[in-house]
């Protein structure tokens, strides 16, 4: 387990270390389509974007005991088990490939959600997947 007492503690720019952290993580995972996502916030609700930079990449995911591949493929299951999660989603799936995922793995992680969330949120994923796909390999 990370040591965390340290964490939020405030930068010299007003920053927390949480926030530079987590920028830094979602970085390493999503690349850019992370930050459209937390810019698109800046307008509206601001708190939203730093509380979704801070918490989950700021300190779940600066957890030991799972590997970063390992987490975004959790997440891309647990996502297309929530539904109507497609943008997000999408971000993951993107994400997974990034830290390792095989198309293959994220398949299976969707198919396997057939059984504990149904065909139509396992369909749904399986088009967001589908599109990703066509995504990454025309780029």
């Amino acid at each position: 387990m990370s040591n965390t007492s340290n964490r939020s503690e405030i930068a010299k720019d007003g920053v927390s270390l949480r926030y530079e952290q987590g920028l830094a993580k979602l970085t390493e995972i999503d690349g850019q389509a992370g930050h459209k996502v937390i810019d698109s916030l800046a307008g509206i609700c601001p708190d939203l974007a730093r509380y979704v930079i801070e918490y989950p990449f700021g300190d779940i995911y600066q957890r030991e005991g799972l590997d970063l591949k390992t987490r975004e493929l959790i997440t891309v299951a647990a996502l297309t088990a929530l539904g109507n999660c497609e943008p997000q989603l999408n971000v993951h799936i993107h994400g997974a490939l990034n830290v390792g995922c095989t198309r293959e793995e994220i398949v299976e992680a969707i198919l396997q959600m057939s059984v504990y969330a149904g065909f139509p949120a396992a369909l749904n994923g399986m088009f967001v997947a589908k599109e990703v796909f066509a995504e990454v390999t025309t780029n």
